[in-house]
């Protein structure tokens, strides 16, 4: 029976899968297993995606990038998942969240600046808003930053912290939410802040449960003076800069959630295939064949609904309370698939040779990066009206 499906994906898209699926099997796969042991990856792999002009979809061409839509980024990221590990990606793609505040709202000396370097891979960007008492409530943050002059010129100085921050310790340019004016969301700006400011330092190497190959850091600020050139945007509008970036930010949750998902599935399938139980072929069993329908069926839905909300995003239509869904949608699906495939495979699948046991850990995450789960929640009910 052929299957009709709105035409989310052309021949350029194709292209692309191609090309990163390759890149991925070279320059990822044969490492990764170690990378992740390690806690880390080469900062080399930068330049190699940035040579490979990954990192350059959809800005403009003057700062080195390429032309590209919602849907280049979703196969970038679907492809990119394929390397089995979510740190990894998250670390690699962190220019995704720290990069798009600049291009948009950022001046045009600090875009001349760093675009090119970050969409090269020469340079590292994050994005840096939550704090250690804030967690989800952005419009809560304590980081201070008040205009100051000095003999040098005029400044911000900035005081505070910032936590969970990917790419955090090897970061070059940092995107920092601040405090600017007075309580609530309309007294937040961003601000492009450079290791090595003067006041400016990064703590430790967070441990994590998940994640492993992502360096996540703490940052702090003590009298870090910023040159007011710095202001991404209008002072007091960071809020509404930092909202439309987690829609973006979390439709590629979607898409490393439904990757999570369909990673960890197709070791399933093929793990009942070869395992005997019984005198058989533990597929033929009906309680795992029907463990891997529902499976299957619940990530057909998700991909389905994150594409068209990646589909209406590309077309300029609001999303927000759709993406939110597609969120926790993707994120439960991937809950179910990744503990369904663990218990398929037993005592084996909490084994760390094996894929689903990363897949695993690295899915917890999911449901709490990019705004969690009850935060999403809170977003569709107020969109809905309750």
């Amino acid at each position: 029976m052929t299957q009709i499906a709105p035409p989310y994906f052309d021949e350029t898209h194709d292209a692309l899968r191609a090309s990163v699926r390759r890149f991925v099997e070279k320059e990822i796969l044969p490492h990764v297993d170690d990378w992740e042991e390690q806690g880390g990856f080469p900062r080399e792999l930068y330049l190699k995606a940035g040579a490979a002009g990954f990192f350059g979809l959809g800005y403009d061409e003057k700062y080195g990038g390429t032309p590209g839509d919602v849907f280049h980024r979703q196969v970038l990221t679907e492809e990119f998942m394929r390397c089995g590990s979510g740190g990894l990606v998250a670390s690699l793609n962190s220019l995704d969240i720290g990069l798009p505040p600049i291009a948009k709202w950022g001046t045009q000396a600090m875009k001349d600046k760093v675009m090119p370097e970050v969409i090269s891979g020469e340079k590292i960007s994050a994005l840096a808003i939550t704090e250690p008492g804030g967690g989800s409530d952005v419009a809560s943050l304590k980081t201070h930053a008040e205009k100051v002059t000095t003999k040098d010129g005029e400044f911000y100085k900035v005081n505070g912290s910032k936590t969970f921050i990917t790419s955090g310790i090897r970061a070059d340019y940092y995107t920092v939410a601040v405090r600017t004016g007075g309580e609530g969301y309309a007294g937040v700006s961003l601000l492009l802040i450079e290791k090595g400011t003067p006041g400016f330092t990064t703590g430790r190497n967070l441990k994590k449960m998940c994640w492993w190959a992502s360096d996540t850091a703490e940052l702090f600020f003590d009298d870090c003076l910023v040159p007011v050139e710095n202001l991404i945007g209008v002072e007091n509008e960071g809020f509404a800069a930092i909202m439309g970036n987690f829609q973006s930010e979390r439709l590629m949750l979607c898409a490393m959630s439904n990757m999570t998902a369909e990673l960890a599935l197709n070791e399933a399938l093929n793990y009942c295939q070869e395992r005997e139980a019984f005198g058989r072929s533990i597929v033929k069993h009906q309680v795992i064949k029907h463990k891997l329908v529902e499976m299957a069926t619940k990530l057909e839905v998700s991909k389905t609904m994150t594409y068209n909300v990646a589909a209406n995003m590309n077309a300029g239509i609001d999303q927000v309370k759709q993406v939110s869904m597609a969120k926790n949608l993707a994120t439960d699906c991937s809950d179910f698939i990744t503990y369904e495939a663990v218990q398929i495979f037993g005592g084996h699948g909490l084994m760390r040779e094996n894929l689903v046991e990363r897949l695993y850990r690295d899915n917890r995450i999911l449901s709490i990066g990019g705004g969690t789960r009850e935060i999403m929640n809170e977003i569709i009910g107020k969109q809905l009206g309750l």
